[in-house]
């Protein structure tokens, strides 16, 4: 759900040329999509611009309100919202941009998951039920005040934010159902920008056991 969000005066990818991308760390995945999309559009980390290590994303945002050498971040909902109502500007959503992505997951190792699969289970599970529960119609006041409350944030931009979520492709995926298209491109893009592998990603399956998620279903299916 992430977005290129630059300063007023930046018009296109190439006003960030000798400015600063500033992100939450050099390597991270919304980091490298970023970095994705400026050298895409001829920019190298480095040469044409700087990248700044800042944290998280309201100081991601913080940061561009400050100074306009902070040129461009990646930001998502709600700050993404706020920062256009703040004056600053969206370049595109990186979905559209760049193609699926998986974002989001959860991460263990094999040997624990096998000793701990009911327990494992059980957890993807709630998960979904949590994702089902946010998705449905009936809990969207509960959910936009939620995100009002808990990220700080005004009443419109919580709405807007709920709305954004609820956007099939960009939003919250169903069932929170893993995008084996979206995980490829995470995979590639480490290769591309970070030269993991040698430059090659790997086949997917290295990484990712479903059968976990298939019980889960199933446990959800019985109740």
């Amino acid at each position: 759900m992430n977005e290129l969000i630059v300063r007023p005066e930046i018009r296109s990818v190439a006003d960030i040329r000798g400015k600063t991308l500033v992100v939450d760390a050099p390597n991270t995945a919304y980091a490298l999509l970023a970095k994705k999309v400026l050298k895409d559009a001829g920019l190298i980390d480095g040469r044409d611009y700087a990248l700044k290590p800042i944290g998280g994303t309201p100081q991601r945002l913080e940061a561009m309100e400050k100074s306009a050498d902070n040129a461009a971040a990646m930001l998502n909902p709600p700050f993404s919202f706020a920062a256009k109502d703040k004056g600053l500007k969206s370049l595109g959503r990186a979905i559209d941009i760049l193609g699926p992505y998986q974002a989001g997951g959860a991460f263990v190792m094999r040997p624990w998951a096998r000793a701990n699969a009911p327990l494992l289970e059980r957890y993807i599970a709630a998960y979904i039920e949590s994702v089902r529960m946010a998705m449905d119609p009936a809990n969207r006041a509960q959910l936009v005040s939620l995100i009002a409350t808990r990220l700080k944030q005004d009443a419109k931009v919580a709405e807007r934010t709920y709305q954004a979520l609820m956007e099939p492709r960009f939003g919250l995926a169903p069932d929170a159902k893993f995008d084996m298209e979206g995980f490829k491109a995470v995979l590639a893009l480490r290769a591309e920008i970070e030269g993991q592998w040698g430059g090659k990603a790997p086949a997917p399956d290295k990484y990712i056991d479903l059968g976990y998620y298939e019980r889960a279903m199933k446990l959800l299916e019985r109740r």
